[in-house]
């Protein structure tokens, strides 16, 4: 399976029943326990449509990442999907995203850790963003949130 298939899977995976004011909440909260144990220095962004409705910067994070969650999050609602998939596209094309792309890359980053918050019926309705990890891992940690996201909305019956 190719990068995109893997990520793309992830994507039709992880659509959502519902997102709440108190989703939101369990799913920063989710985040900020998984990097807590792992001690790493990430910020953390949760939002629904323009409003922002989770932030948490842990220690050793900085300024930086909250310029980085806002690049990542503008390919999220410009394209409707994750952007590690938006960069992975573009690297399959043989091609970069800054390079191709004709977006600011100061406004823009097609790096991994931010993911469409896609409810079903609704389709994508925000976005849920980490950073202060190498790209990749980024995305696999806000993977794995929605992951158990997912899976307490199973144990609860929704």
């Amino acid at each position: 399976m190719t990068e995109v298939a893997v990520l793309e899977a992830q994507e039709a995976r992880l659509t959502l029943p519902r997102f709440t004011y108190e989703d939101a909440w369990t799913l920063g909260t989710l985040l900020v326990d998984l990097a807590r144990k792992r001690k790493a220095p990430v910020a953390i962004d949760v939002r629904r449509g323009a409003q922002q409705l989770f932030h948490c910067a842990l220690p050793g994070s900085s300024a930086d990442n909250d310029a980085w969650i806002d690049r990542k999050r503008r390919v999220v609602e410009r394209y409707g999907e994750s952007s590690f998939l938006v960069g992975a596209r573009f690297r399959a094309k043989g091609t970069t995203f800054e390079a191709s792309s004709r977006l600011d890359p100061d406004r823009y980053a097609a790096h991994g850790g931010s993911f469409p918050i896609a409810v079903e019926g609704a389709g994508v309705i925000g976005s849920v963003t980490v950073s202060g990890l190498p790209q990749a891992e980024d995305h696999a940690l806000v993977v794995e949130a929605l992951e158990r996201l997912l899976g307490s909305y199973a144990a609860d019956g929704t």
